[in-house]
């Protein structure tokens, strides 16, 4: 006997499938609205971070202690500080005699400091210039090498003199371009007269932006390949099936990619742009002489540790301080412009 498999009349069938949720109310059937976060409380804030706050609390002590209460110091610009008055420095800020703006005065009649000023000015330009494309130029020759063991030996390769001191690093350069380098026996030997471009004022600027250029471009491109490495491949493989050259991919995807990271490296390097390298420019200082090697750096050190004028030393350094920030928040401002974070968001 068959049963047939026809359901009755009357007889309710069910079919498997997702149950219906009912729309909500209010009339909003695209879906219920997700209520805004509650803020939390200072205090709950402080509770729920306590432990990164415990961790990070060392930096920030040894952050006050050296970065910040120096700060304080700044009061000897308006003071002609004697510090033999006594053992202890802050008896000494407030036994010194107070002499107003006399110091920022004969800064600026002082046709030394000019004179640094100029020098330090014409260094971070030559820098900018020269200095900062090489570490960009080196990161994306060195990203289209294929072989990861040449990649990894050109990288520890150009790294390596930023380990080296300036002393150093100054010395391979004598070897190289002194009066008895190897430059200067070479020509010697072919007939011409020897070059010793290490004491030659006319090309200092360009012999320390050479200098710079070697012991820390290794540095830049770490930061830069660091960057490349964050670029997704779909969009190099979009750009050739689109037909591409390498140069076009080069222009239209890694440089787009980059521009973050140089939009914050060339604000801090603006803001660092009246810090053109202090020791560097100390030991080889002699060699040429103040003229052409002064730099507002050696011009406060000169004038506080040697002439021991403390008072016209801190005036000097507190206008490089003031003129450096006024260069980091105008750098950081043209980022913003350009559409770029910059140092802060907006």
């Amino acid at each position: 006997m068959s049963h047939s498999t026809v359901p009755r009349s009357g007889a309710k069938t069910t079919t498997a499938g997702p149950a219906k949720i009912p729309a909500p109310s209010g009339g909003d059937t695209g879906g219920q609205k997700k209520r805004p976060a509650e803020k939390l409380s200072l205090r709950l804030r402080l509770r729920r971070d306590r432990t990164l706050i415990l961790m990070t609390l060392p930096a920030l002590v040894l952050l006050l202690v050296f970065n910040y209460l120096p700060i304080l110091g700044n009061i000897v610009a308006f003071q002609d500080y004697d510090p033999y008055i006594s053992d202890n420095g802050i008896v000494s800020m407030l036994h010194s005699p107070w002499v107003g703006l006399e110091n920022f005065q004969r800064i600026f009649e002082d046709s030394a400091f000019w004179n640094a000023v100029q020098n330090t000015l014409v260094l971070f330009f030559l820098q900018l210039v020269l200095y900062f494309p090489i570490p960009i130029a080196l990161a994306l020759v060195i990203n289209s090498v294929v072989r990861p063991r040449v990649r990894a030996l050109s990288q520890a390769i150009l790294y390596l003199p930023h380990f080296f001191s300036w002393v150093l690093v100054i010395a391979v350069f004598q070897q190289l371009f002194g009066g008895a380098g190897i430059l200067s026996q070479l020509l010697r030997q072919h007939g011409y007269d020897g070059l010793d471009i290490m004491t030659d004022p006319d090309t200092f600027k360009f012999l320390v932006t050479a200098e710079s250029v070697w012991k820390d471009a290794g540095w830049g491109i770490i930061v830069f390949l660091a960057a490349l490495s964050s670029v997704p491949t779909d969009l190099y493989e979009a750009a050739a099936m689109d037909g591409a050259g390498r140069w076009r991919r080069m222009w239209h995807v890694t440089l787009p990619a980059l521009r973050p990271v140089i939009a914050l490296l060339l604000v801090l390097r603006v803001g660092d742009a009246l810090t053109v390298g202090f020791e560097q420019i100390l030991l080889q200082r002699d060699a040429v002489g103040p003229g052409a090697s002064e730099v507002l750096d050696t011009f406060v050190w000169w004038n506080g540790v040697r002439n021991q004028d403390f008072g016209y030393a801190a005036a000097a350094g507190l206008i490089k301080g003031v003129v450096s920030l006024g260069l980091v928040l105008a750098a950081n401002k043209v980022a913003h412009l350009m559409g770029e974070q910059g140092v802060y968001k907006k």
